[in-house]
């Protein structure tokens, strides 16, 4: 089950409550998960009880106690624990894979992953000082805006609604992707740096890693075709090269090898939940990341996104072809289409800040 499908099944819970008459209050048009914060418990948590408590006139852990009740009968949901003042925290059957169903997702869409009508309709002016950074936060905000179904109009002129700080130099010296980068990447109200660091071809050079690491995937795809393979969602099968790690009497690996899920040693086994995988996490905040950007008008909340996706691919890449005399297997495939999937968001993002994502670095 993924994210959206998980945020779809909470908001058919409170359509069937509404409509057994369990809760007077009008459905909202979409449900937000996070993770699960101090104190809970699971995959994700959501607040829309606390949403709901009060134009339903009861109070949230009410609420809550009524969506728990609808939630554990969906498929695909383990648990759910109302904590707090009625945050609900859903666990999903280890059987059903979220990252695989996050993967197809994301490979379905491409690299429009994470679109939505967050501003659907609706028309944003963005007034701008004559400025080389306001010009180009505006062109940034304005193609985030449209990934949510809205339209900028930039416009110069008092009152002024956009206004970073400037940057100390001209930037075009860095060349059109480390320039934009150098004014995108620091928040609004950061003065940024125009320096030479922002064309250093080391991992020392956020700009650099993000790039760095498409690149690679698609290198690696290259490769893979070379090998008579392509990509396939499914299990990474890590476990099986962690033959040093303990294991308890059930057959869990107790101490991973950095970077890897848990996976049973043995099956079958009972449901356990796993670790996540480094990327699930900032792919599944993607849309949500989208969607702050585009309402805050804040483009460096993208960038810092990409940065942290990029950091959380890195480690994968050397475990995505096999080695040696190693013949490719479900593994390889499995890996190859996480890849896949995180590149399509580098490229994506990359594409919104007016940044180029290599093939060939």
């Amino acid at each position: 089950m993924t994210p959206a499908e998980l945020s779809r099944t909470v908001l058919d819970a409170v359509c069937r409550a509404v409509d057994a008459g369990e809760l007077d209050v009008a459905p909202p048009e979409r449900v937000t998960l996070t993770e699960p914060g101090p104190g809970g418990r699971g995959d994700f948590a959501t607040n829309v009880a606390l949403r709901l408590a009060r134009p339903a006139g009861r109070p949230p852990l009410y609420v809550a106690g009524i969506l728990r009740a609808r939630l554990l009968d969906a498929e695909g949901v383990c648990d759910v624990v109302v904590t707090g003042p009625g945050f609900l925290n859903i666990s999903l059957r280890a059987r059903d894979d979220l990252l695989t169903g996050l993967v197809r997702e994301i490979r379905a869409r491409g690299t429009e992953y994470g679109y939505g009508d967050a501003l659907a309709g609706q028309t944003v002016v963005l007034r701008v000082p004559y400025e080389v950074r306001a010009e180009v936060v505006a062109d940034a905000v304005a193609r985030i805006i449209a990934t949510q179904g809205g339209r900028a109009e930039i416009e110069h002129g008092e009152p002024v609604t956009l206004r970073p700080v400037p940057a100390p130099e001209d930037p075009a010296p860095l060349g059109p992707d480390a320039a934009r980068w150098a004014l995108l990447h620091p928040a609004p109200h950061d003065r940024p740096r125009i320096t030479a660091d922002h064309l250093v071809q080391r991992e020392i050079n956020p700009l650099f890693r993000v790039r760095y690491a498409h690149a690679r995937v698609r290198a690696l795809v290259r490769n893979a075709h070379d090998l008579g393979f392509t990509a396939e969602p499914g299990e990474l099968g890590f476990a099986d090269h962690a033959g040093t790690a303990d294991t308890d009497e059930r057959g869990y690996a107790d101490t991973p090898e950095p970077g890897y899920g848990v996976h049973p040693a043995s099956a079958p086994g009972p449901e356990r939940p796993r670790t996540p995988h480094p990327l699930q996490t900032p792919l599944t905040d993607h849309p949500r990341i989208l969607r702050t950007a585009a309402t805050t008008h804040a483009p460096d909340r993208l960038a810092r996104h990409l940065l942290a996706v990029a950091d959380a691919l890195l480690p994968l890449l050397p475990e995505v072809l096999p080695v040696g005399e190693e013949k490719p297997g479900a593994a390889h495939r499995a890996r190859l289409a996480l890849a896949e999937a995180a590149g399509a968001v580098l490229a994506g993002g990359l594409s919104l800040l007016g940044i180029d994502a290599p093939e060939h670095l």
